[in-house]
């Protein structure tokens, strides 16, 4: 097998009111990825503000802007300066009363590769996304740059084996999840460390199960009120189709680079062909919500 290698970018950071500054940042972030050498870089979740899904407040609507609009222009500019493809996430405004939480892929030449709209939007105590966000209509895709093919998908999304599943039957070489993930700090003693560990164990489950590299870019510092709010822990990170871990951010600003091997998912799928061995005519039902009784259709 024929090596061919990519090197992608993560950007971690934390974040302010000032969406200039917040959008200044980011850029900043993905022209040190880029001098780094990486060549697919990707930006977290709603990294132009504070995570406001804190909290359910109609005048946070404002927040929102059309495609293209001032992110996705900005950063186009600077993907096609410095010839790289970013993986760009933002508060989508589509229509009056029609809202997305989406994630727009930018060309080596400036240009959208593929737009994503969230598809699994969860609603708990501090990430109250259904009152902002309109589940996603476009499905799951690939978006296909000169140099590899992405699975774009979204930080709840990461909890569906579905949807990686989906991504990787289309052809996906890496999924990425843009993220906005942490703890409580009331709960952060008894559960933090585990929180952490579940979120890095399921997407190391995806690229194993689907013989994929994924790449899951988080947020970092404290959002909220100091004796509430969320703890954003970082610790993004980049698996291989064996889920081993490549590399790791901690729990602070960071920009992290790691060269992917793209022949190793063929090596990998050779090992491990579960895409084989999937038993398509047995798996009637997928598509319920429950299936009563617990009988096999």
């Amino acid at each position: 097998m024929t090596p061919r290698s990519v090197k992608v970018g993560l950007v971690q950071s934390s974040t302010t009111e000032d969406k200039a500054e917040n959008l200044a940042k980011a850029l900043t972030g993905v022209r040190q990825a880029a001098r780094q050498g990486a060549q697919i870089i990707c930006l977290q979740e709603l990294f132009a503000g504070p995570y406001f899904c804190r909290e359910e407040d109609a005048a946070l609507f404002d927040l929102a802007e059309p495609i293209p609009g001032p992110i996705t222009q900005a950063v186009s500019a600077v993907a096609k300066e410095l010839g790289v493809s970013v993986l760009t996430s933002l508060f989508e405004r589509r229509a009056p009363g029609v809202y997305h939480n989406t994630l727009v892929t930018l060309g080596p030449e400036g240009q959208t590769v593929g737009v994503y709209r969230k598809m699994h939007i969860p609603d708990d105590p501090l990430f109250y996304e259904k009152f902002y966000f309109t589940p996603g209509d476009l499905g799951f895709q690939v978006h296909e740059t000169p140099l590899a093919k992405l699975g774009p998908l979204v930080c709840w999304d990461q909890w569906y084996p579905e949807g990686a599943r989906l991504t990787a039957l289309r052809g996906a070489e890496i999924l990425f999840y843009p993220t906005a993930i942490g703890v409580q700090p009331y709960e952060k003693d008894e559960w933090g460390q585990h929180q952490l560990a579940a979120w890095q164990t399921i997407q190391r489950a995806h690229a194993i199960a689907n013989g994929v590299f994924v790449v899951a870019v988080n947020r970092v510092g404290h959002e909220g009120p100091a004796d509430g709010g969320i703890d954003f822990w970082g610790r993004s990170f980049v698996v291989d189709p064996f889920g081993i871990v490549l590399a790791e951010a901690g729990q602070g600003e960071e920009v992290l680079v790691c060269e992917l091997d793209l022949s190793r998912i063929e090596q990998v799928r050779r090992w491990w062909p579960f895409f084989r061995d999937r038993r398509i005519d047995a798996y009637e039902g997928l598509e319920q919500r429950w299936l009563e009784g617990g009988k096999a259709p």
